[in-house]
């Protein structure tokens, strides 16, 4: 088995002893991004739903550093840890997925990394 690891400057660098990404054949393997703005590595402004959209702009600039695109991703899991959000993360999907949409977990958890509220992970295909 070969694996490449994947980098993009425009989604967070990796704070722990991981890759943002792993390609390995036609598969992507993207790691668990949290709201952090890449550029100064602190949660965005906003409300919720913005932190939501930081978590899926940070995956998207990692699946085009490995050649894709969220359109390509196959498995996705959200980590939450306030699952009353959930509706809000529907919401924001629509603006980054289109039908079929890929598969889906969505988790509750106690914490999250650097106490961020929302996390997502994704695996997808070239």
């Amino acid at each position: 088995m070969s694996k490449h690891a994947i980098h993009s400057d425009h989604a967070p660098a990796a704070i722990g002893t991981y890759s943002q990404a792993i390609r390995t054949g036609d598969l992507v393997f993207l790691s668990g991004q949290i709201p952090l703005d890449p550029t100064t590595m602190k949660f965005v402004d906003g409300d919720f739903e913005a932190r939501a959209r930081q978590v899926f702009e940070n995956l998207k600039a990692v699946a085009s550093a490995a050649g894709g695109d969220l359109d390509r991703v196959v498995k996705l899991t959200v980590f939450l840890t306030d699952l009353a959000n959930f509706a809000t993360v529907n919401s924001v999907m629509e603006d980054y997925f289109q039908k079929p949409f890929p598969a889906r977990a969505a988790v509750g958890v106690a914490e999250l990394p650097k106490g961020a509220d929302v996390e997502a992970d994704a695996v997808l295909v070239l």
